[in-house]
């Protein structure tokens, strides 16, 4: 599988810790935002391979695990709307809300789809100019929107179609 053995490799792995060491000229703190990120890496021994002055902290979460309901469901409203195409990352489309999930939405015929950036929502509306943007919910909204964590993110997504309309 690509993108797979590439990751299995030790020699490689050994070669990019050699690199970090070179350019490490002071220390850092790395958060890793994701549960499954923290798994991979104690399980792989990964924390004991990094340089000393290298600090590894447990960040907050992924959107799966801290996104809260509310959220999830306004979410799941636009996604519901005719006309909306709806673009959030590949990780919430089984995030379960009040109603269901965004897979569930597009098999009812919501217009669903995974992205991996953020610019992927410019690009899909800017191709699809004539769909609706989420009433409520304008450009600023999207502008403003906090980047510092992947739900908000991915809530972003569905609303960026406001941002690059005619």
């Amino acid at each position: 599988m690509k993108y797979l053995d590439e990751y299995r490799d030790g020699k490689l792995a050994q070669k990019v810790v050699n690199e970090i060491r070179k350019v490490q000229t002071r220390p850092w703190v790395i958060m890793e935002v994701c549960g499954g990120q923290t798994h991979s890496i104690v399980k792989h021994g990964i924390d004991f391979l990094l340089p000393e002055g290298i600090e590894l902290v447990h960040g907050p979460g992924c959107p799966v695990c801290v996104t809260p309901l509310e959220m999830i469901d306004k979410a799941h409203a636009i996604a519901r709307q005719q006309e909306v195409i709806f673009c959030s990352f590949g990780d919430m489309l089984r995030v379960p809300g009040s109603e269901g999930d965004l897979f569930s939405i597009k098999s009812q015929g919501g217009d669903v789809r995974i992205v991996y950036s953020p610019l992927d929502c410019i690009k899909i509306a800017r191709a699809n100019p004539d769909s609706a943007s989420a009433p409520g919910l304008s450009p600023a909204a999207v502008l403003h929107a906090d980047s510092t964590t992947q739900s908000a993110l991915s809530f972003s997504c569905a609303t960026s179609l406001a941002v690059s309309r005619p």
